[in-house]
C-alpha cells in the first residue's frame, strides 16, 4: 500500500488517469470543504513512493475532477463557489477555462467516455449542464429541479447520462430525443421503492427516502446501474426494467456511502466508499447466478451479492474511490477527509 499527504487538505475525489496507470489526481479542499481555499494535486506513482508532479490552487473548496478524454494533460474541476475551471497540467498556476453558470456547489463533473468532446456538471442548484471545453458557455442545461450530488455520461453511449439526486430518484436523459416538456429526460427512477415481489417471498415493505449521493454505470452491462447514498445501501437496478425494483441490495456499511465504482476489469464486483471510514468491495452476485436469491443472515440484503473484503485503514470520512484501468485488475486509489491518498490491491483485502 502507497500513501501521500495532501497537507491541510481534505480530499474529495481521487481520479486515475486514463492514459497513464501512474498517474493520479486529487480534488482536496481546506477545512472539511466548508470554507476555504482547494488545491487539485497531480500524482505520480514511482518506485520511491507518491510524488507530487504539480498542483494548482483554487480560491473556493474543489469536491470533484474528471480527466479529460481528448488530452492527456487536462482535467476539469468542480468547485464550491459554483465555478467549473480547465487546468492543463503542462502550464503552470491559472486554469485553461471556467465556466461561471451554476448557481450553487457544483459537486459533480464527468467527461463524455464515448463522444470524448463534452463533459456534464451537476450542482446542488437541481440542474445538470453539458459544456464543451471549447465553449465559453453551455451548451445545454437539463433541470432536476433537486439537488444534483452525482452525473455521469453512460460508458456506452455518448448521448445518454445519468444523475442521482436529494430526492432519491435515478434519472436517465438520452440526449437523442426531442426536448420538448420533459428536457430529454426517458426515465426517472426512485431508488427507495420496494423491489417486486418474487414467488414464494413475502413483499418487501417501503424504504422512507433519503439522499441519493453516488451512482455508477456497469461498464459490461449496459443496462446496470449502482446507486448508493445517506441510508447505507448500494443498490443495482436494470434500465430497462425500471418498474421492478432493485435487481441487488447490498448492505453492510455502517454510515452514509459517499462513492461506488464499478469494476473496469469484471463485471460484477464494484467498490465503495463510506463515512464508516471504509472502502469495501462487493459482488452484486450476477456472476454467481445469484439472481434474486436472498442474501444469507440480513434481511435487507437481495440479489446473491455480498461483501468480498474492507479496507480500513482511514482514519476518517471516506469520500473518493477510483480503480487503475490499466495492468492487474485490483489495484485502486482512495482519498478521505484525513489528508490521505492510499494507493492499494483489492486482491489484498478479499475475504478480510
Amino acid at each position: 500500500m502507497l500513501e501521500f499527504r495532501t497537507q491541510g487538505f481534505n480530499g474529495y475525489a481521487v481520479k486515475y488517469s486514463p492514459f497513464f496507470d501512474s498517474r493520479l489526481a486529487v480534488a482536496a479542499s481546506a477545512n472539511f470543504g466548508l470554507v476555504g481555499n482547494g488545491r487539485l494535486y497531480i500524482l505520480g506513482l514511482t518506485t520511491n513512493g507518491i510524488v507530487v508532479e504539480k498542483w494548482f490552487d483554487t480560491q473556493d473548496s474543489l469536491y470533484d475532477l474528471s480527466w479529460s478524454e481528448a488530452h492527456e494533460n487536462q482535467v476539469v474541476v468542480a468547485a464550491g463557489d459554483g465555478s467549473i475551471k480547465l487546468f492543463d497540467i503542462g502550464l503552470d498556476e491559472f486554469p485553461v477555462q471556467s465556466w461561471q453558470e451554476h448557481k450553487r456547489e457544483v459537486f459533480a463533473v464527468h467527461w463524455n467516455l464515448v463522444g470524448k468532446d463534452t463533459f456534464c456538471s451537476s450542482s446542488w442548484d437541481g440542474c445538470i449542464k453539458i459544456w464543451s471545453p471549447h465553449r465559453s458557455d453551455s451548451l445545454l442545461t437539463l433541470p432536476t429541479h433537486s439537488c444534483t450530488y452525482s452525473a455521469a455520461y453512460s460508458p456506452h453511449s455518448p448521448s445518454i447520462l445519468s444523475a442521482v439526486s436529494s430526492d432519491s430518484h435515478l434519472r436517465i436523459f438520452d440526449l437523442r430525443t426531442p426536448a420538448s416538456v420533459s428536457n430529454h429526460l426517458t426515465l426517472s427512477i426512485p431508488i427507495h421503492a420496494p423491489a417486486s415481489t418474487r414467488p414464494g417471498l413475502a413483499p418487501q415493505g417501503g424504504i422512507p427516502p433519503t439522499e441519493a449521493l453516488t451512482h455508477d454505470w456497469n461498464k459490461y452491462r449496459d443496462r446496470i446501474i449502482a446507486t448508493a447514498g445517506v441510508d447505507r445501501l448500494i443498490r443495482t437496478f436494470d434500465i430497462r426494467s425500471p418498474g421492478q425494483g432493485p435487481v441487488a441490495i447490498l448492505p453492510g456499511h455502517d454510515y452514509a456511502i459517499r462513492k461506488v465504482a464499478w469494476s473496469p476489469h469484471l463485471p460484477d464486483v464494484l467498490l465503495s466508499a463510506s463515512y464508516d471510514m471504509t472502502c469495501r468491495v462487493w459482488t452484486d452476485g450476477s456472476a454467481l447466478g445469484m439472481g434474486g436469491e436472498e442474501g444469507p443472515g440480513n434481511p435487507m440484503a437481495m440479489g446473491g451479492g455480498r461483501e468480498l473484503g474492507r479496507m480500513g485503514r482511514h482514519t476518517e470520512f471516506v469520500v473518493g474511490v477510483d480503480w487503475c484501468l490499466f495492468g492487474a485488475e485490483g489495484w485502486c486509489a482512495s482519498c478521505g477527509w484525513d489528508e490521505r491518498v492510499l494507493v492499494w490491491d483489492v486482491r489484498a483485502i478479499m475475504g478480510s
